[in-house]
Protein backbone atom coordinates (compact mmCIF):
# COMPACT_ATOMS: atom_id res chain seq x y z
CA UNK A 1 0.00 0.00 0.00
CA UNK A 2 1.43 3.37 -1.00
CA UNK A 3 1.58 6.10 1.56
CA UNK A 4 0.68 9.70 0.83
CA UNK A 5 3.42 12.28 1.42
CA UNK A 6 3.14 13.76 4.88
CA UNK A 7 1.06 10.85 6.18
CA UNK A 8 2.36 9.31 9.40
CA UNK A 9 1.94 5.57 9.80
CA UNK A 10 2.10 4.43 13.38
CA UNK A 11 1.20 1.55 15.61
CA UNK A 12 -0.18 4.05 18.12
CA UNK A 13 -3.94 4.41 18.29
CA UNK A 14 -3.94 8.14 17.52
CA UNK A 15 -1.61 10.78 16.15
CA UNK A 16 -1.97 14.05 18.02
CA UNK A 17 0.22 16.16 15.77
CA UNK A 18 3.16 16.12 18.19
CA UNK A 19 5.55 14.55 15.67
CA UNK A 20 7.94 16.43 13.37
CA UNK A 21 6.50 17.50 10.02
CA UNK A 22 9.01 15.22 8.25
CA UNK A 23 7.79 12.12 10.17
CA UNK A 24 6.71 9.30 7.86
CA UNK A 25 6.55 6.33 10.21
CA UNK A 26 6.46 5.89 13.98
CA UNK A 27 6.99 2.42 15.38
CA UNK A 28 7.82 0.81 18.69
CA UNK A 29 10.44 -1.90 18.94
CA UNK A 30 10.59 -3.26 22.46
CA UNK A 31 10.92 -0.22 24.71
CA UNK A 32 12.29 2.01 21.92
CA UNK A 33 10.33 4.38 19.70
CA UNK A 34 11.67 4.84 16.17
CA UNK A 35 10.60 7.80 14.04
CA UNK A 36 11.51 7.55 10.35
CA UNK A 37 11.41 10.64 8.19
CA UNK A 38 10.94 11.79 4.68
CA UNK A 39 14.47 13.10 4.26
CA UNK A 40 16.83 14.04 7.04
CA UNK A 41 15.57 15.45 10.32
CA UNK A 42 17.10 18.59 11.82
CA UNK A 43 17.77 19.71 15.39
CA UNK A 44 14.28 21.26 15.68
CA UNK A 45 12.76 17.86 14.80
CA UNK A 46 14.98 16.20 17.40
CA UNK A 47 13.85 18.70 20.03
CA UNK A 48 10.19 18.05 19.14
CA UNK A 49 10.64 14.36 19.88
CA UNK A 50 12.69 15.07 23.03
CA UNK A 51 9.83 17.25 24.28
CA UNK A 52 7.42 14.37 23.72
CA UNK A 53 9.65 11.98 25.75
CA UNK A 54 11.12 13.98 28.65
CA UNK A 55 13.83 12.20 30.57
CA UNK A 56 14.54 9.67 27.78
CA UNK A 57 17.71 9.42 25.69
CA UNK A 58 16.85 10.53 22.13
CA UNK A 59 19.27 10.37 19.19
CA UNK A 60 19.25 11.63 15.62
CA UNK A 61 20.85 9.78 12.70
CA UNK A 62 19.85 11.42 9.42
CA UNK A 63 16.27 10.38 8.68
CA UNK A 64 15.82 8.35 11.90
CA UNK A 65 15.16 9.59 15.42
CA UNK A 66 15.36 6.93 18.13
CA UNK A 67 13.93 7.23 21.62
CA UNK A 68 15.87 4.65 23.61
CA UNK A 69 14.29 2.54 26.35
CA UNK A 70 14.85 3.68 29.89
CA UNK A 71 17.76 1.92 31.55
CA UNK A 72 16.82 -0.86 33.88
CA UNK A 73 17.86 -0.35 37.46
CA UNK A 74 20.13 -3.07 38.74
CA UNK A 75 19.15 -4.68 42.00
Amino acid sequence: MLQAPGEVRTDETAIDGGWPARARDVSHIGGACVVQGIGDFDVADLNTVRHRFPGRHVTLDGDVITVWPQARQQE
